[in-house]
């Protein structure tokens, strides 16, 4: 497996091309805007079919390239939760006007939770992981001990959970399913460095309990 990462947009947000040597396929987790390009020529460059484009969740910031992976690649399957899918429908932000236009779309298909992704002979488990919004999802590859976990963990940090759409219930439900995870699982995030099970639960300090 190959992982390549471009960070870029408002936000800073990370996007991913994961890639399947063997086979060929390739898959891009997230969209930010005008970050995809460099990702999108790697891809070309080594003769990768880019066969999804996997959305963790719908807030603007992760879908804006869509369409540019969809014109690089017609067949990507743009896939996302049924619960944010509305997002995508109806792309913008919650708090102010974007300067730059989103086109709107249908998901190719909706992601469901324990649905399973195949990447030539990798298997990626989907978790549906609620609290950042709704219809959030990260992707867990055991065999390579890699979750690619969206705005749900950051490297000593959460996903936010005071947006219109957020539910800090649910979010601490979440974290503790995927802190169940083998503690060297490499998290790679919707923003910031990458980082591991193992380290988050001893050093960040959203995961740290009550009181303490």
């Amino acid at each position: 497996m190959k992982i390549y990462m471009n960070t870029g947009g408002l936000a800073a947000t990370n996007g991913y091309l994961v890639a399947h040597e063997a086979s060929g396929h390739a898959m891009i987790i997230d969209a930010p805007h005008k970050t995809l390009a460099p990702l999108l020529d790697i891809a070309r460059r080594n003769q990768w079919r880019i066969i999804y484009l996997i959305l963790t969740h719908g807030h603007w910031d992760h879908i804006g390239d869509h369409q540019v992976v969809t014109d690089a690649f017609p067949e990507a399957k743009v896939l996302i939760h049924r619960l944010d899918e509305p997002k995508l429908m109806k792309p913008e932000s919650m708090f102010f006007p974007l300067p730059y236009r989103i086109p709107a779309r249908r998901a190719d298909a909706c992601l469901e939770d324990g649905q399973t992704i195949a990447l030539g002979d990798l298997t990626f488990s989907v978790m549906h992981t609620p609290g950042h919004s709704p219809g959030h999802v990260v992707l867990n590859c055991p065999g390579e001990s890699l979750l690619l976990a969206g705005d749900l963990l950051f490297a000593r940090s959460i996903g936010r959970t005071d947006l219109p759409d957020s539910n800090s219930a649910d979010m601490r439900r979440s974290l503790q399913r995927v802190l169940a995870l083998p503690e060297n699982t490499v998290v790679r995030p919707g923003h910031g460095p990458a980082t591991s099970i193992g380290a988050e639960k001893n050093s960040n300090p959203f995961l740290a309990p009550p009181g303490s």
